[in-house]
């Protein structure tokens, strides 16, 4: 399935739909990087922008550029100021980075200049270009990335940032929240909403991306740029890193997803470490059980993933999984779908031993796996 974009920007060969066995994973987008020049403004009746000179980098306050230059962490919010005090804090925090094909967001991580992003924004990179809320650009190097909560580090050539607070803690669903980030290019913009769910995984996406479970729902508005940028909360905590959206053509209205901050601090903290993040490998390709599927298998009605392909030398294949077997749950858990599965796994650690219910043919059987370290590919 191809996808085009409107008013006539350019889409990075990295940006584009997920394929998939659902609508929902053809028609979701990571909120990618787009060309580096904004669309021109669409003419209205009765409206005119003559005498405008506002950028769209200009977009926040006048007063973000001195809290950057402070380097001090970023001032907590007063919350009887609202979302535009939340803003004019958060903005010196949250980056717009610059590559050879697009640009997307980022946040700072630490005052010495390292940057949380999304791995598909800097991915093929090892060198970007970042863009701050007081108009300074300066160079980037990739420190490290994981494609697979699509996480990535960037150093950037800055000192004294105002790093903010990473909450440690899931939102609560209804709770308000504010997307930081450059939209389009459009650079220090921002959009509000609420949080709309949590543990999202997206139907589908199992066969193109592990990156995709696990998230925060949020209808606060995520288009192509925003990628890489800060969900923050009515306190002024960074709560999510900005993922990927549907896309109104879907028939979607502001569905946003967002990776929890808890999870991007872990990963972070990790690549600093060693330069990898550590992630449970099971060693087998999960599919979607279609009613077709199901009656090629000879095991009538039921609910689970198929197995499509085993790594032998693998946790699932030492255990005895075999391909066309049905995993009917993960530690009495119920798989309905590929992207719980995933989502089960990133939940374990390397080490842990897990148990299976797995329907093969008229068989039903209790497996156990003990999961490894993934391997580096």
């Amino acid at each position: 399935m191809s996808i085009s974009t409107s008013q006539g920007l350019r889409r990075p060969a990295r940006f584009g739909t997920l394929a998939g066995a659902a609508v929902l994973a053809a028609s979701l987008t990571l909120a990618a990087c787009t060309s580096q020049d904004p669309p021109g403004p669409t003419e209205t009746s009765g409206a005119s922008t003559a005498g405008s000179s506002t950028s769209p980098s200009a977009a926040t306050s006048s007063g973000t550029s001195a809290s950057a230059a402070a380097g001090n962490p970023a001032p907590a919010p007063d919350a009887a100021g609202g979302i535009p005090e939340l803003v004019e804090n958060l903005a010196p925090s949250v980056v717009t980075i610059f590559t050879e094909s697009g640009l997307g967001s980022g946040v700072v991580y630490s005052e010495d200049g390292l940057i949380i992003t999304n791995e598909h924004v800097i991915s093929g990179n090892t060198r970007v270009e970042v863009g701050f809320a007081d108009g300074q650009r300066v160079q980037g190097t990739v420190k490290a990335s994981d494609p697979v909560t699509d996480l990535a580090l960037v150093q950037a050539d800055r000192k004294g940032l105002p790093k903010p607070t990473y909450q440690s803690t899931l939102p609560r669903v209804g709770e308000g929240a504010v997307v930081l980030g450059s939209p389009l290019g459009f650079e220090n913009t921002a959009t509000a909403g609420i949080i709309s769910g949590l543990h999202r995984s997206i139907p589908g996406s199992a066969s193109n991306s592990l990156s995709l479970v696990d998230l925060i729902q949020t209808d606060a508005p995520i288009s192509p740029g925003n990628s890489g940028g800060a969900v923050i909360n009515m306190r002024g905590e960074i709560i999510g890193i900005s993922e990927a959206y549907i896309p109104p053509s879907a028939g979607a209205v502001s569905l946003g997803f967002a990776i929890p901050a808890a999870t991007a601090v872990q990963v972070a903290e990790e690549l600093l470490a060693d330069g990898t993040a550590e992630h449970a490998y099971l060693g087998l390709t999960p599919g979607e059980l279609t009613p077709q599927i199901a009656d090629q298998l000879g095991i009538g009605e039921s609910t689970g993933v198929v197995v499509l392909s085993v790594d032998e030398d693998g946790p699932a294949g030492r255990a005895g999984i075999r391909p066309g077997d049905v995993l009917e749950s993960m530690e009495g858990v119920e798989l309905n779908a590929p992207e719980k599965l995933l989502a089960e796994l990133r939940n374990r650690n390397p080490g842990d031993t897990v148990s299976f219910k797995v329907k093969r043919g008229d068989q039903s059987l209790d497996l156990k796996a003990d999961l490894i370290d993934r391997p580096t590919q």
